[in-house]
C-alpha cells in the first residue's frame, strides 16, 4: 500500500506571554514582557499507510490535536515537513481539501438554528459536489448512520448522539481519503460510541479511508487500531502494535478463578501475585510465560469452576505509561 501521510522531523512551538498578577504586573507587560516557548510538538517523525486505522494515544497537553491541526493544515509548522495524499498540508490547495477532513467532536460545523439537511447543502457547494455524487453519498451515509428521522429537525434541538451522527455525515459527504478525527465519541453514551466505531469500521472497508484516530475512550482504540501512536510532552515515545505494547508494558497476565469452595490469599499466593480474594472468586497477576503451567497447576489442586485468562486493561496500561514514564524516545 502507498504511503498516505508521512511526517519528517515535525515541531511546533508557541510564544506565550507570561503575566505577573497585579496592577503592576500588567503595567510592567505594557514595556517590558515575558514570553516562554511551549514546545507543543517536538522533532515528531511517522508514516501511514493508504487504509489504515492508526489510533493516537497521550494525556491532555501532549500534543496530539496539535498535529492533527497541521496534518490538516490549519497551522504552519515551527520545523520539519508534512505530506498528506501527496500534497503538503499548510499550502491548503484546494485539491488537498478535497481529500480530508477533520472531525473535532467538541467542536461544531453545522449551522445551529437550521436543520442538519441545510448544512449538507452548504457543504455540497463548498466542495462543489455533483448532484449525483451528493445523492448517493447522502444514501449511503443516512443508511449507515441511520440519519434519516433527524435530517430536518432543527441542529439545536438534536441531542448529542444525533448531532454527532450529522457532523460525521457532513465531514464525510465528498468522500475523503483521509479523517482526522479529534475525540469523534466525547460525551456520547455506551451505545453512540459503539454506533459511530461500527460506521467507522464499515467506512473503511468500503472506501479504503486512512483514519488518525485521538480519543480517550480506550475502547474506541481497541475496537478500531492495530497501530498505535503514544506521545508524551510533544514527543513520539512509541510508534507499533497495540498488542505488543500491552506486552511490553505488562509482563503479567490475569488469572481469574471461580472455585466450589471458598479460597484464601495465603494458599494462593505460591501461584502469583494474588490481586483479589472474596469467597469463591480470586484474582492472580502471572508472569506472562507462566499462565499456561499455573492454569494447569490450579486445575490439578483446586476444584475450579471456571477459569479464565486475560491481558491488563489498556486504560491500565496507558495509565501506567504515563505515571510512570514507562516509555522513553
Amino acid at each position: 500500500m502507498n504511503v498516505q501521510i508521512s511526517v519528517s522531523h515535525l515541531s511546533k512551538f508557541y510564544e506565550v506571554h507570561q503575566k505577573e498578577p497585579g496592577f503592576f504586573g500588567s503595567l510592567k507587560a505594557l514595556f517590558a514582557r515575558k514570553y516562554e516557548t511551549v514546545r507543543a510538538v517536538e522533532d515528531v517523525s511517522f508514516e501511514i499507510r493508504e487504509g489504515e486505522i492508526v489510533g493516537f494515544l497521550g494525556p491532555n497537553g501532549a500534543g496530539k490535536t496539535t498535529i492533527l491541526k497541521v496534518l490538516s493544515g490549519l497551522l504552519f509548522p515551527t520545523g520539519g515537513d508534512v505530506s498528506v495524499c501527496g500534497f503538503r498540508s499548510f499550502d491548503r490547495k484546494p485539491e488537498f481539501l478535497r481529500q480530508i477532513t477533520l472531525v473535532m467532536g467538541q467542536k461544531n460545523q453545522l449551522i445551529w438554528d437550521l436543520p442538519a439537511s441545510e448544512s449538507f447543502l452548504v457543504n455540497r457547494a463548498v466542495y462543489e459536489i455533483s448532484q449525483g455524487d451528493y445523492l448517493a453519498a447522502m444514501k449511503e451515509l443516512t443508511d449507515l448512520l441511520e440519519l434519516g428521522p433527524v435530517l430536518n429537525k432543527q441542529v439545536r434541538k438534536l441531542s448529542l448522539g444525533e448531532r454527532m451522527k450529522c457532523e460525521l455525515a457532513a465531514a464525510l459527504l465528498h468522500r475523503p481519503h483521509v479523517l482526522f478525527l479529534d475525540e469523534p465519541t466525547i460525551g456520547l453514551d455506551v451505545t453512540m460510541q459503539a454506533r459511530v466505531r461500527e460506521f467507522l469500521i464499515e467506512y473503511n472497508r468500503r472506501h479504503g479511508a486512512t483514519i488518525l484516530l485521538t480519543s480517550h475512550y480506550m475502547a474506541d482504540v481497541v475496537a478500531l487500531c492495530k497501530r498505535v501512536f503514544v506521545i508524551d510532552h510533544g514527543r513520539l515515545v512509541y510508534d507499533g502494535d497495540l498488542e505488543s505494547l500491552v506486552e511490553r508494558i505488562s509482563p503479567v497476565k490475569y488469572i481469574r478463578l471461580v472455585a466450589q469452595q471458598p479460597m484464601v490469599a495465603e494458599d494462593l499466593s505460591r501461584f502469583g501475585e494474588v490481586r483479589s480474594v472474596e469467597a469463591f472468586k480470586a484474582t492472580l497477576a502471572v508472569p506472562r510465560e507462566r499462565t499456561s503451567a499455573v492454569a494447569a497447576q490450579l486445575f490439578e489442586l483446586l476444584s475450579i469452576e471456571d477459569i479464565t485468562i486475560e491481558d491488563p486493561e489498556v486504560e491500565e496500561i496507558i495509565s501506567r505509561i504515563f505515571t510512570e514514564k514507562l516509555l522513553s524516545k
